[in-house]
């Protein structure tokens, strides 16, 4: 068997050019108007450079935007949950004409990311954007928070992929794209690859989650977010290093490949989590884990919700497949993990566990007990939080 084919059917659409391409463009970006983008689109922006994104060659027209909040699919009739737009303000786009060329320029060094082709110019209303996708306008939430503060227009058009970034050198071999990721599936062997997705270190809920996808898959990639979080998340590296003692420690070998991806999180549950379904098969996973509460923040979702929405994919739509599995937790009287599908005892003798308690715990000098995370997982995590500047 073969691996899942990249999204849309065809083959992987890396933007990034490369060589002599390149080289010249590069040049003639130099002379074009620029526009600094946020740190939201840069992370699309990186993402259509590796292939990510395929099949999409840029940022979407108004038809596109609007059928994707409305219905999850755009003009052409391909399936996409989250709208992927380049904003900027009314009289930065007034001064470009249709049809020019723009510079995308990173707002982290000031660097030219790529360059693209303005196709179209149109206003969109956010509010409707931000009830579509996150089911609410609360400005508390940080995905709606971010488009109702993005610009008042939004710029369509192909893009050329000049850079990206720091990612490849900040994060190394962590930072691995999607022709990567299936080089390495093929490598090993690997056809059936479950997805788990994290912007946490792993505690032993997720680390059962992945060894129940490891019981009827060939391995999982454990595939982390490396782009921007809300404040009192754990940082990428740190998560990293944390996610592979676990791995070296509590998994059999050559069952797991660690890999990270360079988007933000927009935290839109179960959007989100068809969105991770539509690149992790670019990334040559044929199935996704999908927990408790995937993507989510605060109680803005059900905590089932993001595994509900899968019913509502068109069939045929995606090949990549949820593993829908229920709430997990730590059972005393079983005398280890299980889930509402397996253990028969009440509450009373059940360890919930969850990133938001144990990023409490932790911040707070707290004991974390032994059945919520490994020893060698915490002692990283406390070395992290003891390095941090006191309130």
């Amino acid at each position: 068997m073969a691996l899942v084919n990249p999204y849309g059917g065809g083959s992987l659409k890396p933007l990034l050019l490369e060589g002599a391409q390149l080289t010249a463009e590069l040049a003639r970006a130099a002379s074009l108007q620029k526009i600094t983008v946020s740190s939201r689109e840069k992370g699309d922006i990186i993402m259509l450079g590796i292939g990510g994104f395929t099949p999409l060659d840029g940022f979407m027209q108004h038809a596109d935007w609007e059928g994707v909040c409305d219905g999850m699919k755009m003009a052409n009739g391909l399936f996409w949950p989250i709208p992927i737009t380049l904003s900027t303000s009314k009289a930065a786009a007034d001064a470009i004409k249709t049809g020019a060329d723009i510079a995308l320029v990173d707002p982290d060094d000031g660097s030219i990311l790529a360059t693209m082709r303005v196709t179209e110019k149109y206003s969109i209303d956010k509010a409707h954007e931000c009830a579509t996708v996150f089911k609410t306008t609360d400005i508390k939430h940080p995905g709606a928070k971010m488009v109702m503060e993005q610009g008042e227009v939004n710029l369509a058009g192909p893009i050329k992929v000049l850079s990206l970034s720091d990612f490849p050198t900040k994060f190394g071999d962590l930072f691995l794209t999607p022709k990567q990721t299936r080089a390495l599936f093929e490598k090993n062997g690997w056809n059936k690859v479950a997805c788990f997705q994290t912007r946490n270190p792993m505690h032993r809920s997720h680390e059962y989650l992945a060894k129940v996808a490891i019981e009827t898959c060939d391995g999982v990639l454990i595939h982390s977010l490396l782009g921007n979080l809300k404040p009192g998340d754990i940082p990428g590296d740190v998560r990293s290093k944390a996610i592979s003692v676990l791995v070296d420690k509590y998994f059999a070998p050559n069952t797991i490949i660690q890999a990270g991806y360079p988007l933000d999180m927009r935290y839109a549950g179960p959007r989100e989590a068809l969105l991770h379904a539509v690149f992790r098969q670019n990334y040559g996973c044929s199935h996704q884990i999908v927990g408790r509460d995937h993507a989510g923040v605060g109680s803005y979702y059900g905590p089932f919700d993001a595994q509900k929405i899968f019913d509502d994919v068109p069939t045929g739509a995606l090949e990549t497949q949820p593993i829908k599995i229920d709430l997990t937790f730590f059972c005393f009287k079983c005398g280890g993990m299980a889930s509402s599908r397996t253990c028969p005892h009440g509450d009373a003798d059940h360890l919930n566990l969850s990133g938001t308690k144990l990023r409490q715990l932790l911040s707070e000098g707290g004991d974390v007990p032994a059945e919520f995370s490994r020893p060698e997982v915490l002692e990283i995590l406390r070395a992290y939080y003891a390095s941090l500047p006191k309130a």
